[in-house]
């Protein structure tokens, strides 16, 4: 399995697997930071945090203590939390979301895996079944050194109608320069579509309840409502796992996208992932 780990074992690098079969929604995040290997676990049941003994990455996946990550699924060792899902093929984006900043020293680098993938399998959690027969996956990554300071994530692949989403805007600085940038894929019906800093994007609007993006011909607008009930996970601060950030699990969303004025895309959805962290006003 690629992994993006340095040689000098300086800052971190985490995956995130998610999970998404009706209202059933489990996501686990293995990863490393120079404070220590570590699984997560986030789903509506709440948001759970593993310290584990050592992680290692050989071409049969991500051995995280008793746990296993590939590509072709996951089987889960925790506390509390047993069962195996095995993965469909994988649907990785046409290349890399993160297009030539790729190459600059950034804070943080975001890898997508894969946009959808079939489910099948199950978790037994606190004693009760939780299936993901006919589910949707999804997995994508980040390394570096810290989370931005302030930046919206949002990903969704429930919808009555094959797509998945994926969009991040957060402050970026690199060297003296600070400025907002954006990476969003959409693949749809079997068709990718990307918006990108590095592609021109601009930024309309970006908040807890809208996202408006546009580029070229193409016009993106999503709104967001949030339940209260967000959930707590780790988040990485100088390689150190010592940020708190919180993911909701079922933010409803309306996503809709134009080409040439054409809507190309009308869906509803009420199981979106979505972190919101705001700038600190100076």
């Amino acid at each position: 399995m690629k992994h993006l780990w340095r040689k000098s074992n300086k800052g971190f690098e985490g995956w995130y697997f998610k999970h998404q079969a009706g209202n059933e929604m489990i996501a686990f995040i293995p990863g490393r930071a120079e404070s220590g290997p570590f699984i997560q676990m986030i789903g509506n049941c709440g948001a759970r945090q593993f310290p584990v003994p050592n992680l290692t990455i050989d071409n049969h996946g991500i051995h995280a203590g008793n746990c296993l990550f590939s590509y072709s699924g996951c089987t889960i060792d925790l506390p509390g939390i047993r069962g195996r899902i095995e993965y469909g093929k994988l649907a990785p984006l046409c290349s890399d979301i993160m297009g030539p900043f790729r190459y600059l020293p950034m804070e943080c680098r975001h890898g997508v895996i894969s946009m959808a993938h079939s489910l099948s399998g199950s978790l037994k959690i606190d004693g009760q079944i939780h299936g993901f027969n006919d589910g949707t996956g999804y997995i994508e990554k980040d390394s570096g050194t810290s989370f931005p300071s302030s930046y919206i994530w949002l990903q969704c692949n429930d919808f009555s109608e094959p797509c998945s989403i994926m969009v991040s805007i957060a402050h970026i600085p690199i060297y003296s320069i600070n400025f907002t940038g954006c990476i969003c894929a959409i693949l749809y019906k079997g068709h990718e579509y990307r918006l990108a800093t590095y592609r021109h994007v601009r930024i309309h609007k970006a908040d807890s309840k809208q996202i408006c993006l546009s580029q070229g011909k193409l016009l993106l607008k999503i709104t967001m409502k949030s339940p209260a009930n967000s959930h707590p996970l780790r988040a990485p601060v100088n390689g150190q796992m010592s940020g708190t950030i919180r993911e909701n699990t079922n933010t409803c969303v309306h996503v809709c996208l134009w080409n040439h004025g054409t809507p190309v895309i009308d869906l509803h959805s009420a199981h979106a992932a979505f972190e919101f962290v705001p700038a600190i006003p100076t």
